[in-house]
């Protein structure tokens, strides 16, 4: 992160007056004293560094309606992994719009590769994926392989080279028995698969997904899930995605941004550093994960802190020292009695 973000990781901003819904504001405002406001960076891209920023956009929608995507700046590095979580109406979704070039702002600046993606998308759009909330919007084309395997048919590679990476996005989500399929008359978490591998197929350097995991059932949704965290381990890929599912989000994120109504950036962190603000999340209509949760109250007590888990696995380590009975191997050098790194 560049210093202008790192010094606010955590810290969160009331909103301001917004035209959309101020309904959320009485409750963001009487923490807004405990977080000081963070100063705006430059929307420049500088060192190539970042993958996508944006500085204090506004847009006024066609019925006058008008979100405010300020506040906190949103900075993404390249290879980082970011959650975006909001209730319905915070503005998530205007949120990607912009980052795509669907939207283009009435104020503010927005940067997606070093561009300007409302303007020059085009020089990016083959190093980026993308998939929206409405994934019927995206499957066009008559058979599931026709869509997969539409990017590089579009961007004119060679027909080997279409059916190899074709077949290696369906394989990796698991779909290649829907290869002759009518996207049409699939269900919700199939066209949602679908959509995914038509991201993937180009093997992008940023990705951006709006609720990617809606309408998965448990096991896809980690096969989902594991994919693009390998993805971005073994190809430093960026991710951006926006998720209702709070318990998903240690397991899927770096770093995480939460969004007020209005659109208002309003805390950025860590996930247990943003699941730590129980009373900004209360203020945004969003529930800490139920580990968070759990761990909050242990430490509550026992007098002893307990950081939040990432996983259920992490968390079940723990619970097992604490009453006495660790699996052999749980405990890794360099780590104290809860899994953490010692104190310096």
């Amino acid at each position: 992160m560049s210093e202008s973000v790192d010094e606010h990781k955590g810290e969160a901003v009331g909103p301001a007056v917004g035209e959309r819904n101020s309904a959320v504001e009485p409750s963001a405002a009487a923490v807004q004293d405990s977080f000081p406001k963070a100063a705006l960076a430059a929307s420049s891209d500088g060192d190539g560094r970042f993958a996508a920023r944006i500085n204090c956009v506004r847009h006024r929608y066609e019925d006058g309606s008008k979100v405010e995507l300020c506040g906190l700046e949103f900075a993404v590095e390249r290879g980082q992994r970011v959650a975006v979580l909001g209730p319905n109406g915070s503005g998530k979704t205007t949120l990607f719009f912009h980052l795509v070039g669907i939207l283009r702002p009435s104020e503010g600046a927005v940067s997606v590769l070093g561009v300007d993606p409302a303007h020059d998308f085009a020089k990016v759009r083959q190093r980026i994926g993308v998939v929206l909330q409405n994934v019927d919007e995206q499957l066009l084309a008559p058979t599931v392989w026709d869509d997969v395997s539409f990017s590089p048919r579009q961007y004119g590679l060679p027909r080997g080279e279409v059916k190899r990476l074709t077949e290696q996005a369906l394989e990796r989500i698991g779909i290649g028995h829907l290869r002759d399929k009518v996207p049409h008359y699939l269900s919700g978490g199939e066209k949602r698969k679908v959509a995914i591998a038509g991201a993937l197929v180009m093997e992008p350097e940023l990705l951006i997904l709006d609720e990617p995991f809606e309408g998965l059932d448990p096991h896809a949704r980690q096969q989902v899930l594991d994919l693009l965290n390998r993805l971005v381990a073994e190809r430093g890929m960026t991710l951006i995605t926006s998720t209702h599912d709070v318990n998903l989000v240690p397991e899927m994120a770096d770093d995480v941004y939460v969004l007020a109504q209005g659109g208002h950036i309003v805390l950025h962190g860590t996930p247990a550093e943003v699941f730590a603000h129980a009373e900004v999340l209360q203020a945004s209509n969003i529930e800490p994960p139920v580990l968070a949760r759990l761990f909050e109250d242990l430490t509550r007590r026992t007098g002893v802190h307990l950081p939040m888990p990432a996983s259920l696995e992490e968390a079940a380590d723990r619970l097992a020292q604490i009453i006495g009975t660790e699996r052999p191997g749980a405990q890794r050098a360099g780590q104290d009695q809860w899994g953490s790194p010692p104190l310096r």
